[in-house]
């Protein structure tokens, strides 16, 4: 008797006690970052790929399905970034409420004042064209401050009991990150109209963000390697427009890169490509780390 009471008594007790999380699954670090400075304790949020991983290409691995299996949200960077990889994961989770369409599915482009939008018909002789514009916004602070924006309205609709807490987070990070930005274009402002050379087309929102002018890209095209005939067309046009710097994120090869580099000559300047979210990283943090690298490289002789 004593046993059921205590049962009763535990399930009348329940829904205060342990009210679900919202589980949120993010293609990418810097979603995840961003999700969780909103989401706070009312949210569980993990990624499917990691800061030194390029996620154009990821291995659809089953525990990644899992993770998405049990997913109340995913948040998708969108414009074909994860197309290679992702539909094979939301198949295989067998998860309707995530499916694209579904209010547990939220494609973050959306929020963005996107570059290199396509209006014009692409092929794949192009290379690995994203028509629908460049997906990696979320290297510039603002498009980072849209896309919360627009996670904390969707937390707001799964769970409306704590949509006032989403807000006052959202709050709470905007202005934090606005403080933040305001120091970063100070201490890059001198570096404004530098002309760099940019690995992949990583780059091109925190370059229109701080005035960086990419000139050229080590790939020939989005997606293709360099090449003999490239990287000679390179050298001879990075040295007439006075390059100061190669831009590359830390998870491509860089053997070409810094080939390059010593023949220009300039510092090659290696960025991550996310926040070390396992590790406890924020977005300003990683954000902050960037603008370090940025300034170091920028300023060497």
């Amino acid at each position: 008797m004593r046993t059921i009471v205590l049962v009763v008594f535990l399930l009348a007790l329940a829904p205060g006690l342990a009210r679900a999380e919202i589980k949120v699954v993010a293609t990418v670090p810097a979603l995840a970052a961003v999700a969780r400075e909103v989401g706070g304790r009312f949210v569980s949020v993990k990624t499917l790929t990691r800061a030194n991983q390029d996620p154009h290409f990821v291995d659809a691995r089953p525990s990644l399905a899992l993770d998405l299996n049990r997913a109340n949200l995913i948040l998708v960077v969108g414009l074909n970034l994860e197309a290679g990889w992702l539909p094979t994961l939301l198949t295989g989770a067998r998860n309707g409420d995530i499916q694209p369409g579904s209010r547990g599915y939220l494609d973050c482009a959306q929020f963005v004042d996107l570059l290199e939008v396509h209006d014009q018909p692409v092929d794949r002789s192009m290379g690995d064209i994203h028509p629908g514009g460049n997906p990696h916004y979320l290297n510039e602070p603002r498009a980072a401050a849209a896309v919360a924006r627009g996670i904390a309205a969707r937390f707001g609709e799964l769970d409306p009991q704590h949509r006032e807490q989403f807000q006052a987070q959202l709050a709470a990070f905007g202005k934090k990150l606005e403080a933040a930005r305001t120091g970063w274009e100070s201490r890059l402002a001198p570096f404004k109209g530098t002309p760099v050379v940019a690995y992949h087309r990583t780059w091109v929102y925190l370059s229109r963000w701080v005035g960086l002018e990419e000139v050229e890209f080590l790939e020939p095209k989005p997606g293709i390697p360099p090449n003999p005939a490239h990287i000679a067309h390179l050298l001879v046009s990075a040295r007439q427009r006075k390059v100061r710097a190669i831009l590359q994120e830390d998870y491509y090869p860089d053997a070409t890169s810094r080939l390059v580099a010593e023949k220009i000559p300039v510092p090659l300047v290696k960025v991550p490509g996310g926040p070390d979210f396992q590790g406890g990283q924020s977005y300003v943090d990683y954000m902050a780390r960037v603008v370090d690298i940025l300034e170091k490289g920028l300023r060497a002789p």
